[in-house]
């Protein structure tokens, strides 16, 4: 069996991992993964075939000679070597979680520090207990800041990721209604996000807080963390963030040490707006000034179908259809309502991993639409069709039962909200808005 400090020495010769046989590159290492539906310990021999300098496998069936590493577990092992080569790099890593925004939030980070700084940032949704070292050993020696972002559905995983990652700095964006079937409620939400603060305070780093967030503040105390750096509040020496128009692209004025300076987003939603405060925290900590920040946030256009505004041939539509929870289905109900148009439209696909709460959150949202200056309301998919009886609006059990009624209607210069959960695939009926 190899050891870690020999497997790095091959990492070191050969930096680039490798997961999926159809992605190989010249030399790379190729970790055979399990997965519920496949073993890809049966792909290593493909894998050395087709360039890959090693293949790392744990099961000794499949050991063909010197090029195949057979380890105890590959997973573990993949996350023993991240661990181990975080350990080799002296950079600041920040950290970040929360349940809505994470992925917003890291982008307008990097576009900021990318103004100053070599930046490695997660890249796309890389943020679980195999994302997260497959991001850290993705960090090359000419990075000087790192951003990893860390997703979570249970308790504990935030903590297993930060003995990963090690984060120097971190960042909740918020925590709002998402996941309550692993997290076990709310509060168990709070809890787990939570072991972020709990590792900074361990190891005396630094947390970026949302001053005005009354539960991060709350967790933030509790978890006794010493270097706090607050935003969005009257204190001293702190970001603050004057919000001045978000219809449809977020404009404000920010202020810090007493001077305030004017910027603009390529962003809608108001509830991005402490996103960008975030970066904006972020940036002045690491001592960028004005215009370099600004110019990092006004070179940032969302292109992951995360509140961005798509215009089609007839109407304009809020693709933000990559994931969906409650708490980010609210504040996209309220944020459509705020806007100006002559015709809203407002399409929900259902919200996953809610548990218990399910029907009582679906419920809640559907009346939180009616209530809203939004004239055509669709609701999509089997947990919304449940409460169909109880509503007078558009219900409909799957995305194409919702296509077909789409499909007669003739929308021009409309305002259309698309959402919902990643697994309901809304981007299909972006096509006939």
């Amino acid at each position: 069996m190899a050891n870690i400090e020999q497997l790095y020495q091959h990492y070191l010769k050969h930096p680039v991992i490798c997961t999926d046989t159809r992605s190989i590159t010249q030399g790379c290492l190729f970790f055979a993964l399990k997965g519920d539906k496949f073993d890809a310990n049966e792909f290593a021999a493909k894998a050395i075939d087709a360039g890959a300098s090693f293949a790392i496998i744990d099961n000794p069936k499949f050991k063909q000679g010197e090029q195949f590493i057979l380890v105890d577990d590959v997973l573990s092992t993949l996350q023993e070597l991240a661990r181990h080569h975080r350990q080799q790099l002296h950079i600041p890593v920040i950290g970040l979680t929360g349940s809505n925004g994470k992925t917003t939030t890291k982008e307008l980070i990097r576009a900021v520090l990318a103004e100053n700084f070599e930046v490695f940032a997660t890249k796309g949704n890389l943020n679980n207990h195999i994302g997260v070292p497959l991001s850290i050993l993705s960090i090359t020696s000419a990075v000087e800041i790192a951003v990893i972002e860390m997703g979570a559905n249970h308790q504990k995983e935030i903590a297993f990721l930060c003995g990963i990652s090690q984060p120097t700095h971190g960042l909740i964006s918020n925590v709002g209604m998402a996941h309550l079937e692993g997290f076990g409620g709310f509060e168990g939400v709070k809890k787990g996000k939570a072991e972020l603060y709990g590792y900074l305070s361990q190891s005396n780093g630094y947390a970026f807080v949302n001053a005005a967030n009354h539960d991060l503040m709350e967790m933030i105390t509790k978890a006794a963390v010493k270097n706090v750096v607050p935003y969005n509040t009257e204190e001293t020496g702190a970001v603050k963030g004057l919000l001045k128009h978000s219809d449809p692209l977020i404009e404000f004025d920010w202020s810090y040490n007493g001077q305030t300076y004017q910027a603009k987003a390529n962003l809608t939603g108001t509830y991005n707006f402490e996103n960008i405060l975030a970066a904006i925290a972020i940036g002045c900590f690491f001592k960028l000034n004005p215009a370099q920040i600004n110019t990092g946030l006004a070179n940032y256009f969302p292109t992951n179908n995360r509140s961005q505004l798509t215009k089609t041939d007839k109407n304009t539509v809020i693709c933000d259809f990559y994931n969906a929870n409650p708490s980010s289905m609210a504040a996209a109900i309220v944020n459509l309502n705020s806007l100006t148009s002559n015709h809203k439209v407002a399409i929900l696909g259902d919200m996953f991993e809610l548990g218990d709460e399910s029907a009582k959150q679906h419920q809640h949202i559907v009346e939180l639409a009616a209530k809203n200056n939004i004239e055509t309301l669709i609701f999509v998919g089997q947990h919304f069709y449940t409460v169909e009886e109880k509503f007078s609006a558009n219900f409909f059990a799957t995305p194409a039962e919702a296509a077909d009624f789409i499909k007669t209607q003739q929308w021009e210069n409309s305002l259309i909200l698309l959402k919902g959960s990643r697994g309901m695939a809304l981007e299909q009926l972006l096509p006939l808005l």
